[in-house]
């Protein structure tokens, strides 16, 4: 098939005696570029690929251009065949497109354009066209001939409408838009004569009625916008301003939801689920378009027209609502909208328009939809409410009475709102904190999980910024009323549901231990810490009741560790009993989560840190070995692979342990083992703990060489001994991680753990050379029989032998080169046995402490 040079003659005389064969050319021609160019039936060489492209396409496509253009001309319906318009389409990626647009072809796809036929096949055709014009400089001439065509079908777009044909004014639309994309770098710098094509985008999206065909303009309005803005085409956008305030005024009409046929309020799509997500989806993307028109027009200049239209529809309607009977309220809800949208554009010190619209959107009628709206907006421009405390008052009213509401999408829309009120308005809302508390003891029981988080977010955000005297008595009057619902619900908890929801309230604690941080000089007694101290009994006692089950065991520990990351040194007085809670839980749970706070410990209170004695860093250091001693055990009774996720954060914790306390961990007992089980560990195949074991193995044998990975730099005596001691461990376990290593780059680790596992196996070669080429031959002869030849093998490792020997860094780093390929080759060929590994299979793990 290689060889098979006239395809083309071939084939087209082969079909060409009968007129009812020419839909079998057609289909020929139109898949053929594709085949030559994507299919991958026969291997290629890209060489040969390139050869077989000329001789193929590159070297028929003029004959191809006469042979449609033959068809084409061969009878009126001839030239209205879909497939001609798809064949063409086809050849595009081929033929260069002047040949195109200089033949009568031209005519065959503007007259498909209006034919019934072939119209939708036509539109997609002249699209790639216009694509390849996309070099405005290089395709002057093919612009000038396409131009005014694509102009002269700007009078179809209101033809198209007024027939309420959406797919044909879809398929326009793409037309328009694509010639405005295409030439967009002209319309920029030649606003003037490319206006009449800028006029006919804006068409299309004002008749677009059913919302089908305007998303096909965005990105047009978002390229103009990107040149717009430069300062070399400020006269450009001075003339093309005028375009987008119409497109703004367009954006409101289509933002407005739908009046449903049926009349009911409470159903706007009339059941059609699909079509209501398609609505939400569209609004935003709109609320994109509308952020480009603010900035070509200017934030004062868009945001005047959301007030005017405001103050259109209150001028009309205001009069006429009852209760939560509203006119025509879409016209006011898509504005509010678009005001939400434009909320990023807007500069919190906007002093024109903002202080007009702020005073009517309390006044909003309460409508749901309308209420929502008002909600989402005034949370969005808390920033700006912030450096204009003058209207403060009214908007936070306004959001704690919608809490009063039967609506749950209100009450989302106001929790939301309150944490962005809180958080920036903290300053300003300091007076009012206790009033504060009342209303979230109120509401806090109403609310659904995630606005709970919310709301306390916010009222938390306003304790923190009081002041530290207050500090203690505040947290007692905020969270007393949580704990006490944390021991009710902890009380009740006896199915998975009242599980949950004490798993969840504990995240409302956590909350306030994250944001509520105190600044306290050295020595003086932080304020939250001495609340949370009387917290820890309730904490622990909730623990102990629910060891068995892994969420609350998760959101107790998540608690401690924001309490050693938010106070760090100051928890010293907490160390005691939450270490001793910590151990018990992890010995009895064997959860990784209690592994999280114990790293969090070793941390904060390693020897580097400032106020903290030698005694207290011993017994966290003790502490540590408990928690390692227990882990090992673990590992003892059980696989890998049944506790992968203690795994990976025992793991984690040891990277902090060797980071911190180099000199203590590596010279101890537990390394061996703690080495072993890092080892077998190297078995599983998830990719989690498995980063995290090769991260630690990395930044062991770092300790081997003059690079630690330390956080301060050893004494030249205590850096010589552990470097001693990384070699001697590596003598007598390198060959098991040697094998581990290359087993599972060759067979079960997965794609994102190669670096890492070749990392492991370069830092062997750097340090013991001559022995890890020993153990790489080794592992290579274990392998199963016929899956690696012999001369393969010895190919490889008479490479690395010749990099090792040459002593140049450049030439070592390479041995992790041949490695990666050497394993990527194997596991292509080769499929994972299923009886096992074999010889690579791993030791079994062994601990007897």
């Amino acid at each position: 098939m290689k060889d098979w040079n006239d395809v083309l003659p071939t084939v087209v005389q082969a079909l060409s005696d009968s007129p009812d064969s020419h839909a079998c050319i057609l289909d020929f021609l139109r898949v053929l570029p594709e085949e030559v160019t994507e299919g991958r039936k026969i291997t290629l060489t890209e060489e040969e690929l390139a050869d077989r492209t000329k001789i193929l396409l590159a070297d028929n496509s003029d004959q191809v251009v006469q042979l449609l253009i033959n068809y084409a001309q061969s009878s009126p319906n001839a030239s209205r065949n879909p497939q001609l318009m798809e064949c063409i389409t086809s050849w595009l990626r081929e033929v260069p497109v002047a040949n195109i647009i200089n033949s009568p072809l031209l005519d065959v796809i503007f007259n498909g354009i209006v034919a019934d036929e072939c119209s939708q096949e036509a539109s997609e055709c002249l699209g790639v066209v216009l694509r390849e014009t996309g070099d405005v400089d290089e395709s002057r001439d093919a612009i000038a001939i396409l131009f005014p065509r694509i102009i002269a079908l700007q009078p179809r777009i209101k033809a198209l409408a007024d027939e309420e044909d959406s797919e044909g004014l879809k398929a326009l639309t793409k037309v328009l838009a694509t010639a405005a994309e295409s030439w967009v770098v002209a319309i920029a710098r030649e606003p003037s004569q490319f206006r009449p094509l800028v006029d006919a985008v804006l068409e299309c999206a004002l008749r677009d009625q059913e919302r089908d065909a305007i998303d096909c303009t965005f990105m047009f309005w978002y390229e103009l916008k990107q040149y717009l803005v430069l300062e070399r085409y400020i006269q450009s956008r001075v003339e093309l301003m005028e375009v987008y305030s119409k497109l703004v005024d367009i954006m409101l009409s289509h933002l407005q939801y739908p009046k449903p046929d049926s009349g009911n309020e409470t159903d706007l799509f009339d059941g059609d689920r699909e079509q209501e997500e398609k609505f939400r989806e569209f609004r935003h993307q709109m609320g994109d378009t509308l952020k480009d028109s603010c900035e070509v027009m200017g934030v004062t200049e868009c945001l005047t027209k959301v007030l005017n239209s405001i103050q259109v529809w209150m001028g009309k309607y205001a009069s006429q609502v009852e209760g939560t009977k509203v006119p025509e309220w879409q016209q006011l809800e898509a504005p509010l909208f678009a005001l939400r949208a434009l909320g990023r554009m807007v500069d919190k010190d906007e002093e024109i328009v903002l202080p007009q619209l702020m005073p009517l959107l309390v006044q909003i009628p309460p409508h749901e939809k309308l209420r929502f709206a008002t909600i989402m907006v005034l949370g969005r421009y808390t920033e700006w409410t912030a450096a204009h405390p003058e209207y403060l008052e009214p908007q936070f009213n306004y959001i704690v009475n919608s809490f009063q509401s039967d609506s749950r999408e209100i009450i989302r829309a106001a929790a939301l709102s309150i944490k962005f009120f809180c958080t920036d308005c903290k300053n300003l809302l300091s007076g009012q904190v206790l009033q504060l508390q009342s209303f979230y003891d109120q509401v806090l029981d109403k609310l659904p999980d995630l606005s709970k988080e919310e709301v306390t977010e916010g009222v938390s955000s306003v304790v923190a910024v009081q002041p530290v005297t207050e500090t203690y008595r505040l947290l007692k009057t905020y969270c007393d009323p949580l704990v006490q619902r944390l021991m009710a619900k902890a009380n009740s908890a006896t199915n998975e549901e009242g599980k949950l929801a004490l798993a969840d309230h504990l995240q409302l604690i956590t909350i306030f231990v994250q944001n509520v941080t105190p600044m306290v000089n050295a020595g003086e007694e932080n304020p939250a810490v001495k609340y949370w101290q009387e917290v820890l009994p309730i904490l622990s006692t909730v623990l102990d009741g629910f060891l068995d089950f892994s969420p609350i065991c998760e959101r107790v520990c998540r608690c401690w560790r924001h309490m050693i990351i938010s106070y760090r040194t100051a928890m010293a007085p907490m160390l005691g009993d939450m270490a001793n809670k910590l151990a018990q839980g992890f010995n009895t749970s064997r959860e990784g989560c209690f592994l999280w706070v114990t790293s969090a410990i070793l941390r904060e209170f390693s020897e580097d840190r400032e106020h903290v004695d030698q005694a207290t860093t011993d017994n966290i250091y003790s502490f540590f070995e408990a928690q390692t001693t227990t882990f090992l055990r673990t590992m003892n009774e059980l696989q890998p692979k049944e506790l992968p996720d203690v795994v990976d954060d025992f793991f984690r914790l040891l990277i902090d342990a060797l980071l911190y306390y180099p000199q203590k961990l590596i010279p101890s007992q537990l390394l061996v083992p703690i080495f072993e089980a890092a080892v077998y560990a190297l078995t599983l195949e998830q990719r989690d703990p498995l980063s995290s074991t090769l991260h630690f193995l990395r930044d062991f044998l770092s300790y081997g060489g003059n690079n630690p990975a330390s956080s301060e730099r050893l004494p030249p005596a205590t850096a010589e001994q552990i470097r001693d001691v990384v070699k001697t461990v590596l003598a007598s376990h390198g060959a098991g991680l040697v094998k581990q290593v290359m087993a599972g780059m060759m067979i079960t680790f997965p794609r994102d753990c190669f670096a890492d596992g070749s990392g492991v196996l370069l830092a062997l070669f750097e340090l013991l050379p001559v022995q890890t080429s020993d153990w790489v031959t080794e592992t290579i002869r274990m392998l199963p029989e016929g899956t690696m030849s012999a001369a393969e093998a010895d190919r490889l490792m008479t490479k690395i032998r010749e990099k090792l020997s040459s002593g140049d860094a450049g030439d070592l780093r390479h041995v992790r080169v041949l490695l990666q390929d050497f394993t990527n080759t194997y596991r292509r060929r080769n499929v994972a046995p299923r009886d096992g590994l074999g010889q690579l299979e791993a030791t079994r793990f062994q601990f007897s402490g």
